[in-house]
């Protein structure tokens, strides 16, 4: 089942960089930017990252947190925020449970082969928890500033 705008979204809890944890219960009253994306390190992913980051001040004017979610380890994000130097929490869905609740563990074909992979979308919940906008197949150019001008609206 898909997470569609509108929807309340799946409750979740996830352990996170630098040791800490992130459930959507936290973060209730807030504006939540939850992207999803398939590995720390590779360049579509570290492009998404810093463009988040260098909207970093704008996000934090409207009260808005940004998670952003793989299923690399916690040491392995600690490591790629360190090198970019991100000022958002990334977090560690190292069972699956989070892309499966969202629907973002999807079968992916990379040269003819087929692979299960994290397909590269965001979420933007509202402080009550409701989904208000779904990016799913995210284009990294301009997605981020795209999220911030949706986040603003609300």
């Amino acid at each position: 089942m898909s997470v569609s705008e509108g929807d309340k979204a799946p409750a979740f809890s996830m352990t996170t960089d630098g040791g800490g944890s992130v459930s959507l219960k936290d973060l209730k009253g807030q504006t939540v930017v939850l992207y999803f994306y398939p590995k720390d390190n590779t360049p579509g992913c570290t492009k998404e990252a810093c463009a988040f980051r260098d909207l970093m001040p704008d996000f934090s004017d409207i009260d808005a947190a940004i998670i952003g979610v793989s299923k690399d380890s916690v040491k392995r994000h600690d490591n790629f925020k360190a090198k970019y130097e991100l000022p958002f929490t990334l977090a560690s869905d190292d069972d699956g449970s989070v892309c499966e609740a969202f629907s973002t563990w999807v079968q992916k074909k990379l040269y003819g082969r087929e692979y299960m992979g994290i397909e590269r979308a965001t979420f933007l919940i509202d402080g009550k928890g409701v989904v208000r906008k779904v990016w799913r197949k995210v284009k990294v150019n301009g997605h981020a500033e795209e999220v911030l001008e949706s986040a603003k609206a609300l």
